[in-house]
C-alpha cells in the first residue's frame, strides 16, 4: 500500500483548468481539481475549485439543509471585508489559498510516511526503502515487475536529486515539497519537461512527433474515426506547438506547452464562477446567488468541500 500511495502522490498534478479536456499534460500551479474543466460534461471542476477536492466529496454527502449551512460558512470566510458581497479579488484570493492549502496538506500527509526516523528530514535512501524496498529485494522474483519498478525508482531518484538543492542526499520540507509538486518550483521545470517527454516519446529519439503527441491523448477503437477535437490538436501541434516547424516538439517547445507560467488559472476560475453565478450581473456574488446556483457550486472548486473544510483554525 505504501508503494501505491507513493506513486499516486508523485504523479504530476496536471488537471486541466480553463483549457480543453484533452490538455491533460498542462501544469497549472497547485491543481484546482483532478477533473478536466469541461462544463458541457457537468460542473465537477468548478465544484472542486470553490470547495476544495476533499471537501467537495464531503459536500456531496450532505443533506440540502446541511450543505446550505456549510456553503454559508464558506461564503462568510471568502467575504473578508464583511460587506455581504464576494468580489473577484476575494474569490481569486480564496482559490489561491485553497491551492496553497492543498499542497501543504499533501506534503504533511506524505511527510509522516517517509520521515521514518522522525528527524525532520527525508533522505533518498529513506524514501527509496519505504517506497520500493519490498519490490527490489532478492526475494521478489517477478522480473518484469521488478524492471518496471526499477525504472520508476530511477525516475524518482532523478526528481529527488534535482529537488535536493544542496546535494546532501536529504530533503528538507521545502525540498520535499519541490519533489512532490515540481510544477510549483522554477528550478524543477527541466524535470517536469523531461518526465513529459519520457512519457510521450515512444521511439526514444528524445523528441515528440505528431503521432506520439496524438497517441498520448487519443487511442481510437478499431474503425473509429478521429473526433473533431483530435483534428484540432493536430492543427495546434503544427501551427502552435511546433514553433520551429521541424515536425517535432523538443524540450523547449514542450516546456512552452506544459508549463504556461504566465497564465493565472485561479484568476480565470474566479472570473468563470462569477460569470456563471452572478445573476444580476453586478460583478459581485451574494449568498443568495450562490444558493440559487447551489447545484453548480457543489460541483465547483471554490467549494472543494473536504479540501475546504470550514475549520475555525484555518487562517487565510
Amino acid at each position: 500500500m505504501n508503494l501505491l500511495r507513493s506513486l499516486a502522490s508523485l504523479c504530476l498534478l496536471a488537471a486541466a483548468f480553463c483549457v480543453p479536456a484533452q490538455e491533460k499534460r498542462v501544469h497549472h500551479q497547485a491543481d484546482l481539481s483532478d477533473r478536466a474543466h469541461d462544463d458541457s460534461h457537468g460542473f465537477k471542476y468548478d465544484h472542486e475549485a470553490f470547495l476544495g477536492k476533499e471537501e467537495a466529496k464531503t459536500f456531496d454527502q450532505l443533506t440540502p439543509e446541511e450543505s446550505k449551512d456549510k456553503l454559508a460558512k464558506i461564503v462568510d470566510r471568502i467575504d473578508t471585508d464583511k460587506d455581504s458581497y464576494i468580489s473577484h479579488a476575494e474569490l481569486h484570493y480564496w482559490i489561491k489559498h485553497r491551492q496553497r492549502r492543498y499542497i501543504e496538506e499533501n506534503v504533511n500527509k506524505h511527510w509522516k510516511d517517509y520521515d521514518q526516523n522522525q528527524d525532520g528530514k527525508i533522505g533518498w535512501e529513506e524514501y527509496k526503502n519505504t517506497t520500493y524496498g519490498f519490490y527490489l529485494n532478492e526475494e521478489f522474483d517477478d522480473v518484469e515487475d521488478k524492471a518496471t519498478y526499477k525504472s520508476m525508482m530511477m525516475r524518482d531518484e532523478r526528481r529527488f536529486r534535482t529537488a535536493d538543492r544542496d546535494g546532501d542526499g536529504i530533503a528538507t520540507r521545502e525540498e520535499f515539497t519541490a519533489f512532490l509538486h515540481p510544477e510549483e518550483f522554477e528550478y524543477m521545470r527541466d524535470v517536469v519537461v523531461q518526465e513529459t517527454v519520457d512519457d510521450i516519446d515512444k521511439n526514444r529519439d528524445g523528441k515528440i512527433n505528431i503521432d506520439e503527441y496524438i497517441g498520448d491523448m487519443f487511442s481510437p477503437e478499431s474503425g473509429e474515426s478521429e473526433p473533431d477535437w483530435v483534428q484540432t490538436e493536430r492543427k495546434h501541434f503544427s501551427e502552435f506547438r511546433d514553433a520551429n516547424k521541424d515536425g517535432y516538439l523538443d524540450n523547449a517547445e514542450v516546456a512552452h506547452w506544459v508549463l504556461p507560467g504566465e497564465v493565472d488559472h485561479a484568476d480565470n476560475e474566479a472570473k468563470h464562477l462569477i460569470h456563471e453565478t452572478d445573476t444580476d450581473k453586478d460583478g459581485l456574488l451574494t449568498l443568495s446567488e450562490l444558493l440559487d446556483n447551489r447545484d453548480y457550486i457543489i460541483t465547483s472548486t471554490i467549494t472543494d468541500f473536504g479540501g475546504m473544510r470550514v475549520d475555525e483554525h484555518d487562517e487565510l
